[in-house]
């Protein structure tokens, strides 16, 4: 499974790794993690990256209580997991690995989130609170590795009841986290409230808000939020009209962006096969 969500968010799981490598290897990881980025062969990262999370392991089996570490773990298992992985079984895997190190991270910045796995929806929320800057970024990759591991395991609706969470989740990772927020943050919020019908829970309306925020901090530079605001908010109320537009602008971007032409790479090829069968659909 390729999907164009996952993937806009490299640029801030590579540079985490980046963080914890350089000391190791005197700044190399930045120049992997920025050629990765900018990796116009998915073929190419796809064949790169199980590289780097064998070597991340490593660095979490020598330093299991870092949660700087653990995030860069996270996120690369996460990232890969999504988009790479070829069977639901083995996705599945990844993202359960890519939860658990997210959630080791938070455990360890922050002891209230060691119970998390075990809370109700009120006891989450009333722990999210004492979350601050420091934590953010923790927060945010908890977040993220939720998400992917909640579409991996869309299928048991008793994941899906954990998506008021992690939206209460991302919203206070708004809070916090100032002029650093990373964009991707309101794509996700898009996703999540879309996941579900209205008579369900879902908000399609505050959905096309985040989704269209989410492409004006890039300035459309991020294709896959487009892929995103398409496959979730036009698709669910069957806006044909703004679903194509979307698309076909996604089709005629330029992908070569810097930090997101592997994304746009990817988020072009959604955009192909969304328009293919936009007939059937529709």
């Amino acid at each position: 499974m390729r999907n164009a969500l996952i993937i806009g968010v490299f640029a801030f799981a590579l540079s985490g790794c980046a963080s914890v490598m350089s000391s190791a290897a005197s700044g190399l990881s930045d120049s992997v993690s920025d050629s990765i980025l900018n990796q116009d062969d998915p073929e190419t990262a796809k064949a790169a990256l199980p590289t780097f999370m064998v070597l991340i392991d490593g660095f979490i089996r020598d330093n299991p209580n870092d949660p700087d570490i653990l995030v860069s773990g996270a996120t690369l298992y996460a990232s890969y997991g999504a988009i790479f992985a070829d069977d639901e079984v083995r996705a599945s895997r990844l993202t359960t690995r890519a939860r658990g190190y997210a959630l080791k991270a938070m455990c360890e910045s922050y002891s209230p989130a060691c119970d998390w796995p075990d809370a109700n929806y009120d006891e989450f929320v009333a722990t999210l609170d004492g979350i601050g800057p420091k934590q953010s970024e923790y927060l945010y990759t908890y977040g993220f590795a939720s998400v992917v591991f909640l579409r991996a395991h869309s299928s048991d609706w008793n994941s899906l009841a954990e998506l008021p969470q992690i939206e209460a989740l991302f919203s206070r990772y708004l809070d916090i986290s100032g002029d650093e927020v990373n964009s991707a943050v309101y794509t996700y919020m898009g996703v999540l409230l879309t996941l579900r019908p209205p008579a369900l829970g879902g908000e399609p309306e505050k959905a096309r808000e985040y989704f269209e925020k989410a492409i004006a901090l890039t300035d459309g530079r991020d294709l896959s939020a487009k892929v995103e605001y398409a496959r979730g908010y036009a698709r669910l109320l069957y806006e044909r009209e703004l679903h194509d537009q979307l698309l076909n602008e996604v089709m005629a971007a330029d992908p070569y962006q810097d930090g997101y032409t592997l994304s746009n790479v990817l988020a072009k090829e959604q955009a192909a096969t969304l328009l293919a069968d936009a007939d059937d659909y529709f």
